[in-house]
């Protein structure tokens, strides 16, 4: 039976575990399979997790019987200890690509097409956004025969450049639920640029020059335009 989160929706701790174990596998495949204890810290580190969280070794050995159970993680016997692997490519029935694309999600929370491609760099090279997108509409046009969609586009928050993906591995998402993600992704990522800025001038000195080079390449665009008689492409 295909996988339906709708019938049968990952709890937050689950998706967690699971993404850490998939993004383990990639970033550092001489210590994987992980033990209980790399599992707890992979999944409560700070870096590169939104939200970051503090769950306790009870709560990530609970989440990996139930998912054990569902066959999405495999246990693996030791003379030592006991150590865990993902399953989730088999058992929900996608490709690596999207895999790990639905892996970022559940680790990095919404994310653009752009961010994706970035995130996804030590996890899968995208040749470009355009295939990045292409596998983000698949998961999102999903059958119902293979259990309905696996990702969502959220509407374009207030002030926000481009829309953000979410998953839907935890379950559906009300309209309210998802302006809310779109309105706490756009805030988490102000809230990045304001730290960077603090935290390294010069390299915010750069991105404003970049930004200020894209204007003005921008502003030549309309003006040779404008002189052929041709509309300005638009920018989405």
């Amino acid at each position: 039976m295909p996988f339906d989160p709708r019938l049968q929706p990952l709890t937050a701790a689950e998706a967690r575990v699971l993404g850490t174990l998939m993004e383990k596998a990639r970033t550092v495949p001489d210590s994987y399979p992980l033990t209980l204890n790399a599992v707890v810290t992979g999944c409560n580190q700070k870096s590169s997790r939104d939200p970051v969280t503090t769950l306790s070794d009870a709560e990530v050995q609970e989440a990996l019987d139930s998912l054990r159970r569902r066959a999405m993680v495999v246990e693996i016997g030791g003379q030592r200890t006991t150590r865990w692997e993902h399953n989730f490519t088999r058992a929900v029935g996608v490709p690596d690509q999207s895999a790990a694309l639905l892996g970022l999600l559940m680790l990095r929370g919404p994310q653009t097409a752009g961010e994706l491609r970035i995130n996804a760099e030590r996890w899968h090279r995208f040749a470009d956004i355009s295939s990045v997108e292409a596998f983000l509409d698949e998961l999102q046009s999903r059958s119902e025969e293979k259990g309905g969609p696996l990702v969502a586009l959220l509407p374009r928050a207030p002030g926000a450049r481009e829309p953000r993906w979410t998953h839907l591995l935890c379950g559906p998402l009300s309209a309210a639920d998802m302006a809310a993600q779109a309105a706490q992704a756009t805030a988490s990522a102000s809230t990045a640029s304001s730290a960077m800025r603090a935290a390294d001038p010069a390299l915010a000195e750069r991105v404003a020059a970049l930004e200020a080079e894209v204007a003005a390449l921008r502003g030549s665009l309309a003006a040779l335009c404008e002189q052929l008689g041709v509309s300005l492409p638009v920018q989405e």
